[in-house]
């Protein structure tokens, strides 16, 4: 048995039976060498998932070369396949070297891991303290001191942290009387670092006093972890209730909320939808130029690739897209789906093809439609604002015409009436996907 239990994950209903492998992050560092000798030696925590392991080569270390060359060994030894990533660390982001490091491997991890796996990462107890204090210092809220999940869903799989409640000075016990050979990584001694200030300096000098200063810390950012929990399920009602549509908020159910649940609902929105962080500015502005703009209003706030507008009593979130490009055009049969330059395609559903081709082009301006019932043609702007359609959906809105420049639709927002009674006849349908998802 080893003397350093391994903290297992309470499973969610289905990860256990849905878990394909076990995918653990080696840098060859003590932390995660420990982990390896501990997931690949009996008793293994689960036995039934297949083992393998991905080494970051970030090039930045001269002795780069070697630390791949010793984590291959170590686990050729162990009967582990080692996956091995080269990666290049640029500064174009304006991230420190530590931080574009850490997001380039994680980028790799990501892009590593298969459906089902679970990402297995060596952070401990020492690291969660100073997480939580880092955190503190940039004046985080709850969410933020929560600091490290032990478990939590990850890209296509899982990510878990089985020695977050071990402190280092285990790990370091359990690797010397094991005789494990480990990387020791010259820029880990850089205090210029932030992290490595808090882990020479601040630690050593709050343990003279508080001999178990991280041990409470780490306890600290598990309380709020809870209590974010607590938040994140009211959270999720308050976003159910002013929910309009995946990508829309109402305004009118926001303002009904308390200004730090809309901030929390916010942020939690443009997570869902994959978008980046929204930033506290973004919340100040959203708060201030949105929430209280006039209906009419085309407000809007964007960041990182990202927007989120106000449109009536919605608020409308999504990555920032191209229209459609305005001398477009393209001959379409219907036989098969007709992918657009912006992004997205139109298909038709129901039946092969249409009794005769159509034109799809891009909107150019004062276009006219004859609706259903209807006598006479109308403006088809003034359509789509009457059918909701919002402003910067129109410019990327393909329009379906006849060989003479009948209009017959707006992609699958509005039909004329001669185009939705051959619809109906054939029991067939136009989609549009606006974009990939």
């Amino acid at each position: 048995m080893s003397d350093i239990i391994l903290s297992k994950p309470k499973l969610p209903a289905g990860v256990a039976d849905a878990a394909s492998g076990i995918l653990l992050g080696l840098s060859g560092g003590v932390d995660s060498i420990v982990l390896l000798q501990l997931l690949a030696s009996p008793p293994r925590p689960f036995p039934a998932l297949p083992l393998r392991a991905i080494h970051v080569h970030h090039g930045l270390d001269p002795a780069a070369d070697a630390w791949a060359t010793q984590c291959q060994a170590r686990c050729d030894t162990l009967g582990v396949p080692l996956q091995i990533v080269h990666v290049a660390v640029t500064h174009a982001s304006g991230l420190g070297r530590e931080a574009a490091a850490r997001a380039v491997r994680h980028a790799a991890f990501v892009a590593a891991l298969g459906d089902g796996e679970v990402l297995t990462l060596a952070h401990h107890r020492d690291d969660q303290a100073e997480t939580f204090l880092l955190r503190a210092l940039r004046a985080s809220g709850p969410d933020g001191l929560a600091a490290m999940a032990h478990w939590r869903v990850h890209a296509n799989g899982w990510l878990w942290r089985p020695l977050l409640t071990q402190p280092r000075a285990a790990l370091l016990a359990y690797a010397n009387s094991h005789q494990l050979q480990w990387i020791e990584d010259p820029s880990n001694s850089d205090s210029s670092l932030d992290r490595n200030f808090l882990r020479q300096h601040l630690m050593p000098l709050l343990r003279q006093r508080w001999p178990h200063a991280a041990a409470a810390f780490a306890h600290s950012a598990g309380l709020c972890a809870e209590a974010t929990a607590l938040l994140d399920d009211e959270d999720g009602v308050a976003l159910l209730a002013a929910g309009a549509g995946v990508d829309t908020l109402q305004v009118s159910m926001l303002l009904a909320q308390p200004a730090p649940r809309r901030a929390r609902m916010l942020r939690r929105w443009c997570a869902g939808l994959g978008l980046a962080p929204l930033p506290a500015a973004g919340i100040a502005a959203i708060e201030a130029d949105l929430l209280q703009a006039a209906a009419d209003a085309h407000a809007e706030f964007a960041w990182a690739g990202a927007r989120v507008r106000r449109w009536r009593d919605l608020l409308h979130a999504g990555w920032v897209r191209e229209p459609l490009p305005r001398d477009w055009t393209q001959a379409w049969d219907g036989r098969a789906p007709l992918p657009l330059p912006a992004g997205g395609a139109l298909q038709l559903n129901g039946v092969d093809q249409f009794d005769a081709q159509v034109r799809v082009h891009a909107r150019q301006g004062g276009e006219r439609i004859v609706l259903a019932g209807r006598a006479h043609s109308h403006a088809l702007k003034h359509v789509l604002q009457e059918h909701g359609v919002p402003p910067w959906l129109r410019e990327r809105l393909p329009l379906l015409s006849s060989a003479d420049g009948v209009v017959l639709a707006a992609a699958d927002r509005v039909n004329s009436g001669a185009f939705d009674a051959w619809l109906r006849n054939n029991q067939a349908s136009v989609a549009w996907t606006p974009w990939e998802r």
